[in-house]
């Protein structure tokens, strides 16, 4: 009797793994990875030439060189030359105003039209996105002003 139970339970275990089947489940599964790879959007990432100034120096030129540099502080834009401010820009409604950093830099640009190198300098605890708005403008959208971004971080 014990002989007989025993194989009973072994055929009914047997029969439920046997009536279990993967099939349908590997089917969906097959369905939804080509559904997902169809759907996918694939995105193309532009990458930047950027610089980093260093603190090596290179051999001094004989006339004096002039710098771009555009600081974003929590108050305002600031437009330097390398040794002071030429500008301050406060912000507009709680907004840096890109506007006026455009004409700006229009003007220095109609002033220095040889030059193409300007360094953006941010301040900590400032959005991303305000670095990557201020570098657009700095490179300029419709008319190129300097492409040759240098970034850093604000003295």
């Amino acid at each position: 009797m014990a002989r007989l139970r025993r194989r009973k339970k072994e055929s009914i275990e047997t029969d439920i793994m046997e009536l279990l089947n993967l099939t349908p489940m590997m089917d969906v599964f097959t369905v939804l990875v080509v559904f997902l790879l169809i759907t996918a959007v694939f995105t193309s990432i532009t990458i930047m030439d950027l610089s980093v100034p260093t603190s090596a120096g290179g051999a001094t030129a004989a006339k004096p060189n002039f710098a771009i540099e555009v600081v974003v502080r929590k108050a305002g834009l600031e437009i330097a030359n390398g040794r002071a401010v030429e500008a301050a820009i406060p912000k507009k409604d709680g907004k840096y105003d890109l506007q006026m950093l455009t004409d700006l830099l229009l003007a220095l640009k109609a002033k220095y039209p040889e030059k193409e190198d300007a360094t953006v300098l941010m301040e900590p605890k400032i959005e991303y996105d305000y670095l990557v708005q201020v570098m657009d403008t700095v490179r300029g959208v419709k008319t190129p002003l300097f492409p040759k971004i240098s970034i850093g971080d604000a003295p």
